[in-house]
């Protein structure tokens, strides 16, 4: 049996600069298990045939498993992050959640890395090979990123 662990304040916003994002709904403190959230390991084949030609592969985690035909040796599989886990945006400046692998339970453990207050967006850094355009370098290059006050005003805050 795997005990998951989720925080009840978090919302989930749609329509972000970023795409979907996860927002805090209220104060949460640094070292808080913000979600536990298992994985789907995908097959070799299965991730090269079907999942590249599909969004999906944004969504990928690397996945290092024991390799079957040589001992002590590992490879990389790739791996689906069910609940939260695919829904945190990616963020090299500003990330506030870092994230751990748990290989023996199959798990993906994100933790606040300090204070994130209320209406503030959780961001893990996604490493740096990204599949998609990354919306900090948009930023440097001068476009602007939707203000923190445009995103409260689409959250529902539990008090």
């Amino acid at each position: 049996m795997i005990s998951l662990q989720r925080i009840s304040t978090l919302n989930l916003v749609l329509d972000t600069p970023r795409g979907r994002g996860v927002f805090a709904s209220a104060p949460i403190a640094a070292g808080t298990i913000i979600d536990t959230a298992p994985v789907l390991l995908l097959g070799e084949a299965e991730f090269a045939s079907h999942i590249t030609h599909t969004s999906l592969l944004n969504y990928s985690y690397n996945w290092p498993t024991a390799d079957p035909t040589t001992p002590g040796k590992t490879v990389l599989r790739q791996a689906i992050v069910l609940g939260l886990g695919s829904m945190f945006n990616h963020s090299y400046r500003a990330q506030n959640v870092g994230w751990k692998r748990d290989l023996e339970r199959q798990v993906v453990v994100y933790t606040a890395l300090r204070d994130i207050d209320l209406g503030m967006e959780l961001l893990i850094s996604y490493g740096p090979h990204l599949t998609f355009v990354d919306v900090e370098e948009m930023e440097v290059n001068g476009e602007a990123e939707e203000s923190a006050l445009d995103v409260l005003g689409r959250i529902e805050v539990d008090l």
